[in-house]
């Protein structure tokens, strides 16, 4: 399910929470109503919205802090790049072909990765990758300067390699459904207690879908954080597309 129909749905359960404390209110008896009773109830509320709150503010920071990790791998993955091409144009002519195969290997290795799912297979290496790699390794060196660039050539090969593999493993980094669940029930709990003891107007209803709302926009933006190569917040793709002006 999407981030966007996910959070639609916990807007739902928690409008529905509203209208549960409501009908609760009207079938109860009288006797529990009483102050003491609402006192004991609000009193769990506002110490379940306290862990809700501090639940949803950790969740935030880590989504934050994850998107910011995998955004910064991509600018990794673009500086390597770059860096071998330069290398790759510095070694001089009989790395031309090589410095074609990098480009045409880019636009692949972007498309497999602005699309990669969670998976439980094993990762597989794109053959571009690969052929580009034994390309390097077949390079004959004529002086010590190329041997020095087809050295450091093969350390950013394998730089690039080991940020790629990372993003792979981090595709996984998603919210635990389990954990999802509990903390939609709290909201749901949290929601139900404001209608319970309280006669809800056109006015009290009006902000109690915002404040619903506003909880729900907030899961929201945790799930899309965790998805930073698919939809509204992706990550462009763009500057590792454009990394390398064409020969």
């Amino acid at each position: 399910m999407s981030p966007l129909a996910l959070s639609c749905v916990i807007f739902l359960l928690v409008l529905s929470g509203i209208f549960i404390g409501t009908a609760f209110r009207r079938a109860l008896p009288q006797h529990h109503l009483s102050k003491e009773t609402q006192d004991v109830v609000r009193l769990g509320a506002g110490l379940t919205a306290t862990i809700a709150a501090l639940v949803l503010g950790l969740l935030i920071g880590g989504a934050k802090t994850s998107f910011d990790t995998r955004s910064n791998q991509v600018k990794q993955l673009t500086a390597n790049i770059i860096l071998f091409d330069n290398l790759l144009a510095q070694y001089g002519p009989d790395a031309t072909p090589l410095r074609k195969l990098l480009r045409g290997a880019i636009n692949p290795i972007v498309d497999r990765l602005w699309h990669e799912k969670i998976t439980t297979e094993p990762f597989t290496t794109s053959s571009e990758g690969e052929k580009l790699y034994l390309a390097i390794l077949a390079l004959t060196p004529q002086n010590e300067i190329q041997r020095s660039l087809q050295a450091r050539m093969g350390q950013v090969a394998n730089d690039f390699a080991q940020t790629r593999l990372l993003l792979f493993v981090e595709t996984e980094n998603q919210i635990p459904i389990p954990f999802l669940a509990i903390l939609v029930f709290w909201l749901f709990i949290i929601f139900l207690s404001f209608s319970l003891f309280s006669n809800l107007n056109a006015t009290a209803l009006a902000f109690l879908c915002v404040f619903g709302l506003s909880a729900s926009c907030a899961i929201y933006l945790i799930l899309e954080l965790n998805e930073p190569f698919n939809g509204l917040m992706r990550i462009s793709d763009l500057p590792l597309r454009n990394a390398l002006a064409p020969l």
